[in-house]
């Protein structure tokens, strides 16, 4: 029996209202008994420092309670990783993330601590590191991991801030959605669309899509389909297709 415990988030802040403010109730749940987290800044958004963005997150997690150690502020990461109560890696760009965990060796700790059942919560690139890989990023490859090998903890890729199609556009490049059956002409991982607002919430061998918005399913040799929010979207831990 898996002991998954995530929250994959599409963003951390959706517009108008303050960094994570509306998902204050899912952290506070999804962190309960938790004291201190440890916070990976890698992913860097807009090239911000790594002291910068941890003070981001301290911010925010203070007013629950909670104390936030940067990864980057521990002698020994890998050590840190394995003595967290919770992890919380943050958006930005998803090559820079990845080039850094794979160098400093963080992917194998980290990934045997979220098997444990340890909390670990992801916005944006941090979601797109839960992945079996980061092919679905929309980040431009600034930087050059080693792979694009993700931590696999769960057995499909995501796309975070999905954008449908505008007809009013005048844009003529191609749609998220054309990019993604790009990808799954060449590859047969499901790609879950995430628009801005919504997450999954994985718990063991469930997983359940919330927030106001449905997702966008894409699966090799069909067609792109919607998920509401609250389905339960099991099959997708367990290696089975689309809803019946």
């Amino acid at each position: 029996m898996s002991k998954r415990n995530l929250l994959i988030v599409s963003t951390s802040t959706v517009h108008g209202l303050p960094y994570l403010s509306y998902l204050k109730k899912e952290v506070v749940k999804h962190f309960a008994g938790c004291k201190e987290i440890v916070f990976i800044p890698f992913a860097r958004p807009g090239g911000v420092s790594w002291d910068d963005y941890t003070q981001v997150a301290r911010n925010f997690f203070e007013s629950l309670d909670i104390s936030v150690k940067g990864i980057h502020e521990f002698d020994h990461p890998v050590n840190a990783l394995k003595d967290a109560q919770g992890v919380f890696t943050g958006g930005g760009n998803t090559f820079v993330l990845l080039k850094e965990m794979h160098e400093q060796d963080l992917l194998k700790p980290l990934r045997s601590c979220i098997s444990d059942g340890m909390p670990y919560m992801g916005t944006s690139a941090g979601s797109n590191l839960t992945g079996m890989t980061v092919n679905n990023t929309n980040d431009m490859p600034i930087v050059y991991p080693p792979s694009f090998e993700a931590l696999g903890v769960i057995p499909f890729n995501i796309n975070p801030h999905y954008l449908d199609p505008d007809p009013s556009s005048k844009h003529m490049g191609e749609t998220r959605e054309t990019r993604i059956k790009e990808y799954l002409v060449f590859n047969n991982l499901p790609v879950v669309g995430l628009r801005e607002g919504s997450f999954l919430e994985v718990k063991g061998n469930e997983i359940q899509l919330k927030g106001e918005l449905s997702m966008r399913m894409f699966e090799k040799g069909k067609t792109p389909y919607e998920v509401e929010p609250g389905a339960d979207i099991s099959f997708l831990l367990n290696g089975t297709s689309r809803i019946d």
